[in-house]
């Protein structure tokens, strides 16, 4: 009995830990809903549900796999090293190829809310800011 308790305590402990791991400066804020593993080996999906405050910045980063986002409220300005920037509204949805700079910019008064998907190596930090 005590080996079962102390294993969920792990386990509770290691998905706040993996909490706190998805907030970053800048407005943006990414609560953990679900992770498994995935068909390829060394990866793993991670599902989190994403807030970009108003008038927030989720500041320049990368992902070690590829992000998956559906936006469910509000609308972003999606600014993709390489790409032209993009209005991203409720009902869209964007894909980010793995290690890919990006930075999502919420230019209305009210927060916008995303599904993020992320596919990613497993043991990687789920975000890497960049310059």
């Amino acid at each position: 009995m005590q080996h079962q308790v102390l294993k969920w305590t792990l386990a509770l402990a290691g998905l706040a830990v993996a909490g706190g791991l998805f907030a970053q400066a800048g407005g943006l804020t990414r609560t953990l809903v679900g992770r498994a593993d995935v068909s390829v080996p060394g990866r793993e999906a991670v599902v989190a549900r994403v807030e970009v405050a108003a008038g927030a910045r989720s500041g320049r980063h990368t992902h070690p796999g590829d992000e998956i986002s559906y936006v469910a409220e509000g609308q972003l300005e999606l600014l993709v090293d390489g790409q032209a920037s993009r209005v991203v509204k409720a009902g869209e949805s964007f894909v980010i190829p793995a290690g890919t700079v990006h930075e999502a910019h919420n230019v209305s008064d009210t927060p916008a809310k995303l599904i993020g998907v992320y596919v990613v190596e497993k043991g990687k930090p789920l975000a890497t800011p960049a310059p």
